[in-house]
């Protein structure tokens, strides 16, 4: 189950490979991410000393949080993968120019999970192939939907 899209990931870069990692999570955001409270789109992943790192996820915290916890929204948050996926990783984002970001969080076994993804960016021109594309997927379903037939009149 799907909690939070990063639809611009898909427009702004050409997904190569996808990768699932676990999330390190204080309880709080666990809470807020469950209550809906969560902003994927502006984040990006770091890699730093080996690790990976999560960074611009925003995690609304709840009104309710406890007094002795103080919430920071946009916490640095660290990624959770095996070292060798790592590693090719790291060797790809170095060499090639390629990025990686996040495509969605979501559960699994009870647990939350970031679906990364190692990406290229679009140019410009592939960016308005990806739109022409949407919209005329969008009018073809419009289309067989409400099939448009015109009465014939025979004289």
């Amino acid at each position: 189950m799907a909690i939070a899209d990063n639809k611009k990931a898909r427009f702004n870069y050409t997904i190569e490979e996808q990768f699932e990692a676990g999330m390190v999570l204080e309880g709080w955001e666990v809470k807020a991410i469950r209550a809906g409270q969560v902003q994927l789109t502006d984040g990006y992943v770091v890699i730093k000393d080996g690790e990976l790192f999560l960074i611009g996820c925003r995690i609304n915290p709840l009104r309710t949080a406890s007094t002795h916890v103080h919430p920071q929204a946009d916490r640095t948050k660290k990624l959770l993968m095996k070292k060798d996926e790592i590693r090719r990783l790291v060797g790809k984002v170095e060499q090639k120019g390629y990025t990686l970001v996040p495509l969605n969080l979501h559960y699994k076994g009870g647990r939350v999970k970031a679906d990364i993804a190692l990406a290229k960016g679009k140019d410009l021109h592939d960016k308005r192939e990806t739109e022409k594309k949407r919209d005329w997927e969008r009018e073809k379903g419009q289309l067989m939907r409400h099939k448009i037939s015109s009465p014939r009149k025979d004289t």
